[in-house]
């Protein structure tokens, strides 16, 4: 009787042990693929193996972004300029003050010219002192006192002349007399020949036949008044001051 115990292996059986081990060769051979990262797994499986790859893409809304960190400009200065008020302290805003100041009161050295004879010297002086002391404060050029020593006078007077909104003139006997005067009475005509209120004659001790012609387009200030008519003048000059700011 033939013996059934002893079953003969199929091809595959036998090549199954060789396989194995050829596979084995061939994937220790082969380069190990890179893991890639699916979008269901763990963020910072994710980042990790993001990371190994290559570096992350920056966004736009990245805080390290150029686009969004502060900018260094430093804020705008303000200069403090003076008041171009007459007299009172006003507060300007800064775009205000480059425009106002630079035509208005401050854009001369004075606002008060006072032009006299040499006999009318003491005139002159209540005058200055009566313009500057007043609420106004107008600032008031005396040849006498703020004339430059060594100066030449014609120069001087020019000078004074064109570095002050308004020009008093003393208009008494004496000035009619006195050359100086009359040529700083037409230089002042001439340094604003059209602006109303620059040029404010004050008469004292005269007729009004007596009036120079040169000035007879225009009003002037009786001085025969219980103040010398200082009130009037400066009121004139507070007016002309009012239109340049």
């Amino acid at each position: 009787m033939a013996s059934s115990s002893s079953i003969p292996a199929s091809p595959t059986q036998s090549k199954k042990p060789r396989d194995k081990i050829a596979d084995w060769f061939r994937q220790a051979l082969k380069k190990p693929k890179k893991m890639t990262v699916s979008g269901e797994s763990h963020p910072s499986e994710g980042s990790q193996t993001a990371t190994q790859d290559g570096p992350l893409p920056q966004s736009s809304s990245s805080p390290t972004s150029r686009s969004s960190q502060p900018s260094c400009s430093s804020p705008p200065s303000y200069k403090s300029l003076p008041s171009c008020s007459s007299g009172m302290a006003s507060t300007l805003q800064p775009t205000q003050m480059d425009t106002s100041c630079s035509s208005g009161r401050w854009s001369k050295d004075y606002d008060v010219c006072v032009c006299h004879s040499e006999e009318d010297l003491e005139a002159a002086q209540e005058l200055v002192s009566y313009l500057e002391g007043s609420q106004a404060s107008l600032r008031c050029f005396l040849q006498l006192r703020d004339a430059t020593p060594g100066g030449a006078i014609v120069s001087e007077l020019c000078q004074a002349l064109s570095s002050s909104h308004c020009h008093v003139l003393l208009i008494t006997p004496g000035f009619l007399r006195d050359p100086w005067c009359k040529y700083q009475m037409l230089q002042a005509l001439t340094e604003a020949p059209g602006a109303e209120g620059c040029t404010i004659p004050l008469m004292s001790g005269l007729t009004r036949a007596a009036y120079p012609p040169e000035l007879r387009f225009m009003y002037y200030v009786d001085g025969r008044g219980r103040d010398g008519g200082f009130y009037q003048v400066k009121e004139a000059v507070i007016r002309y001051l009012e239109t340049l700011s």
